[in-house]
């Protein structure tokens, strides 16, 4: 079977990933959503500016689903450290999951920080 450079590829079905997506990609797009908003400063004139504000105000409805599964980092990431330190007597590795859980933490307040501005704050 032939495939005509000219003719467009078929979309996948809905809800899975397109077959030639490297898993790193798909991992990164998983955890982390910049992918999914237009940089505002690198319009050229007002009307790209507002084309993109308003992109990423209707791309924000997705960042509570991010804001999910960094919540659950930030528990797993404690949890392990509580098991290390409580059962293990493992110091080292507790500290090192206790460490994660508060960099994932970090992570959960930028994007609803995010979230926040992007959703409630008016243009002037």
């Amino acid at each position: 079977m032939t495939i005509d450079k000219d003719t467009p590829p078929q979309p996948a079905p809905a809800g899975e990933p397109p077959p030639d997506m490297p898993f790193r990609r798909l991992l990164y797009r998983f955890l982390f959503f910049d992918w999914l908003f237009r940089d505002v400063s690198a319009a050229r004139n007002l009307f790209e500016r507002h084309a993109a504000h308003q992109h990423n105000r209707k791309m924000s409805r997705y960042l509570p689903v991010y804001l999910r599964r960094w919540s659950f980092l930030t528990a797993f990431d404690f949890a392990l450290g509580v098991l290390f330190e409580k059962v293990l007597q493992a110091g080292l590795l507790s500290a090192w999951c206790f460490t994660w859980s508060c960099v994932t933490f970090t992570g959960m307040v930028v994007i609803t920080v995010a979230w926040l501005i992007l959703n409630h704050a008016r243009l002037s």
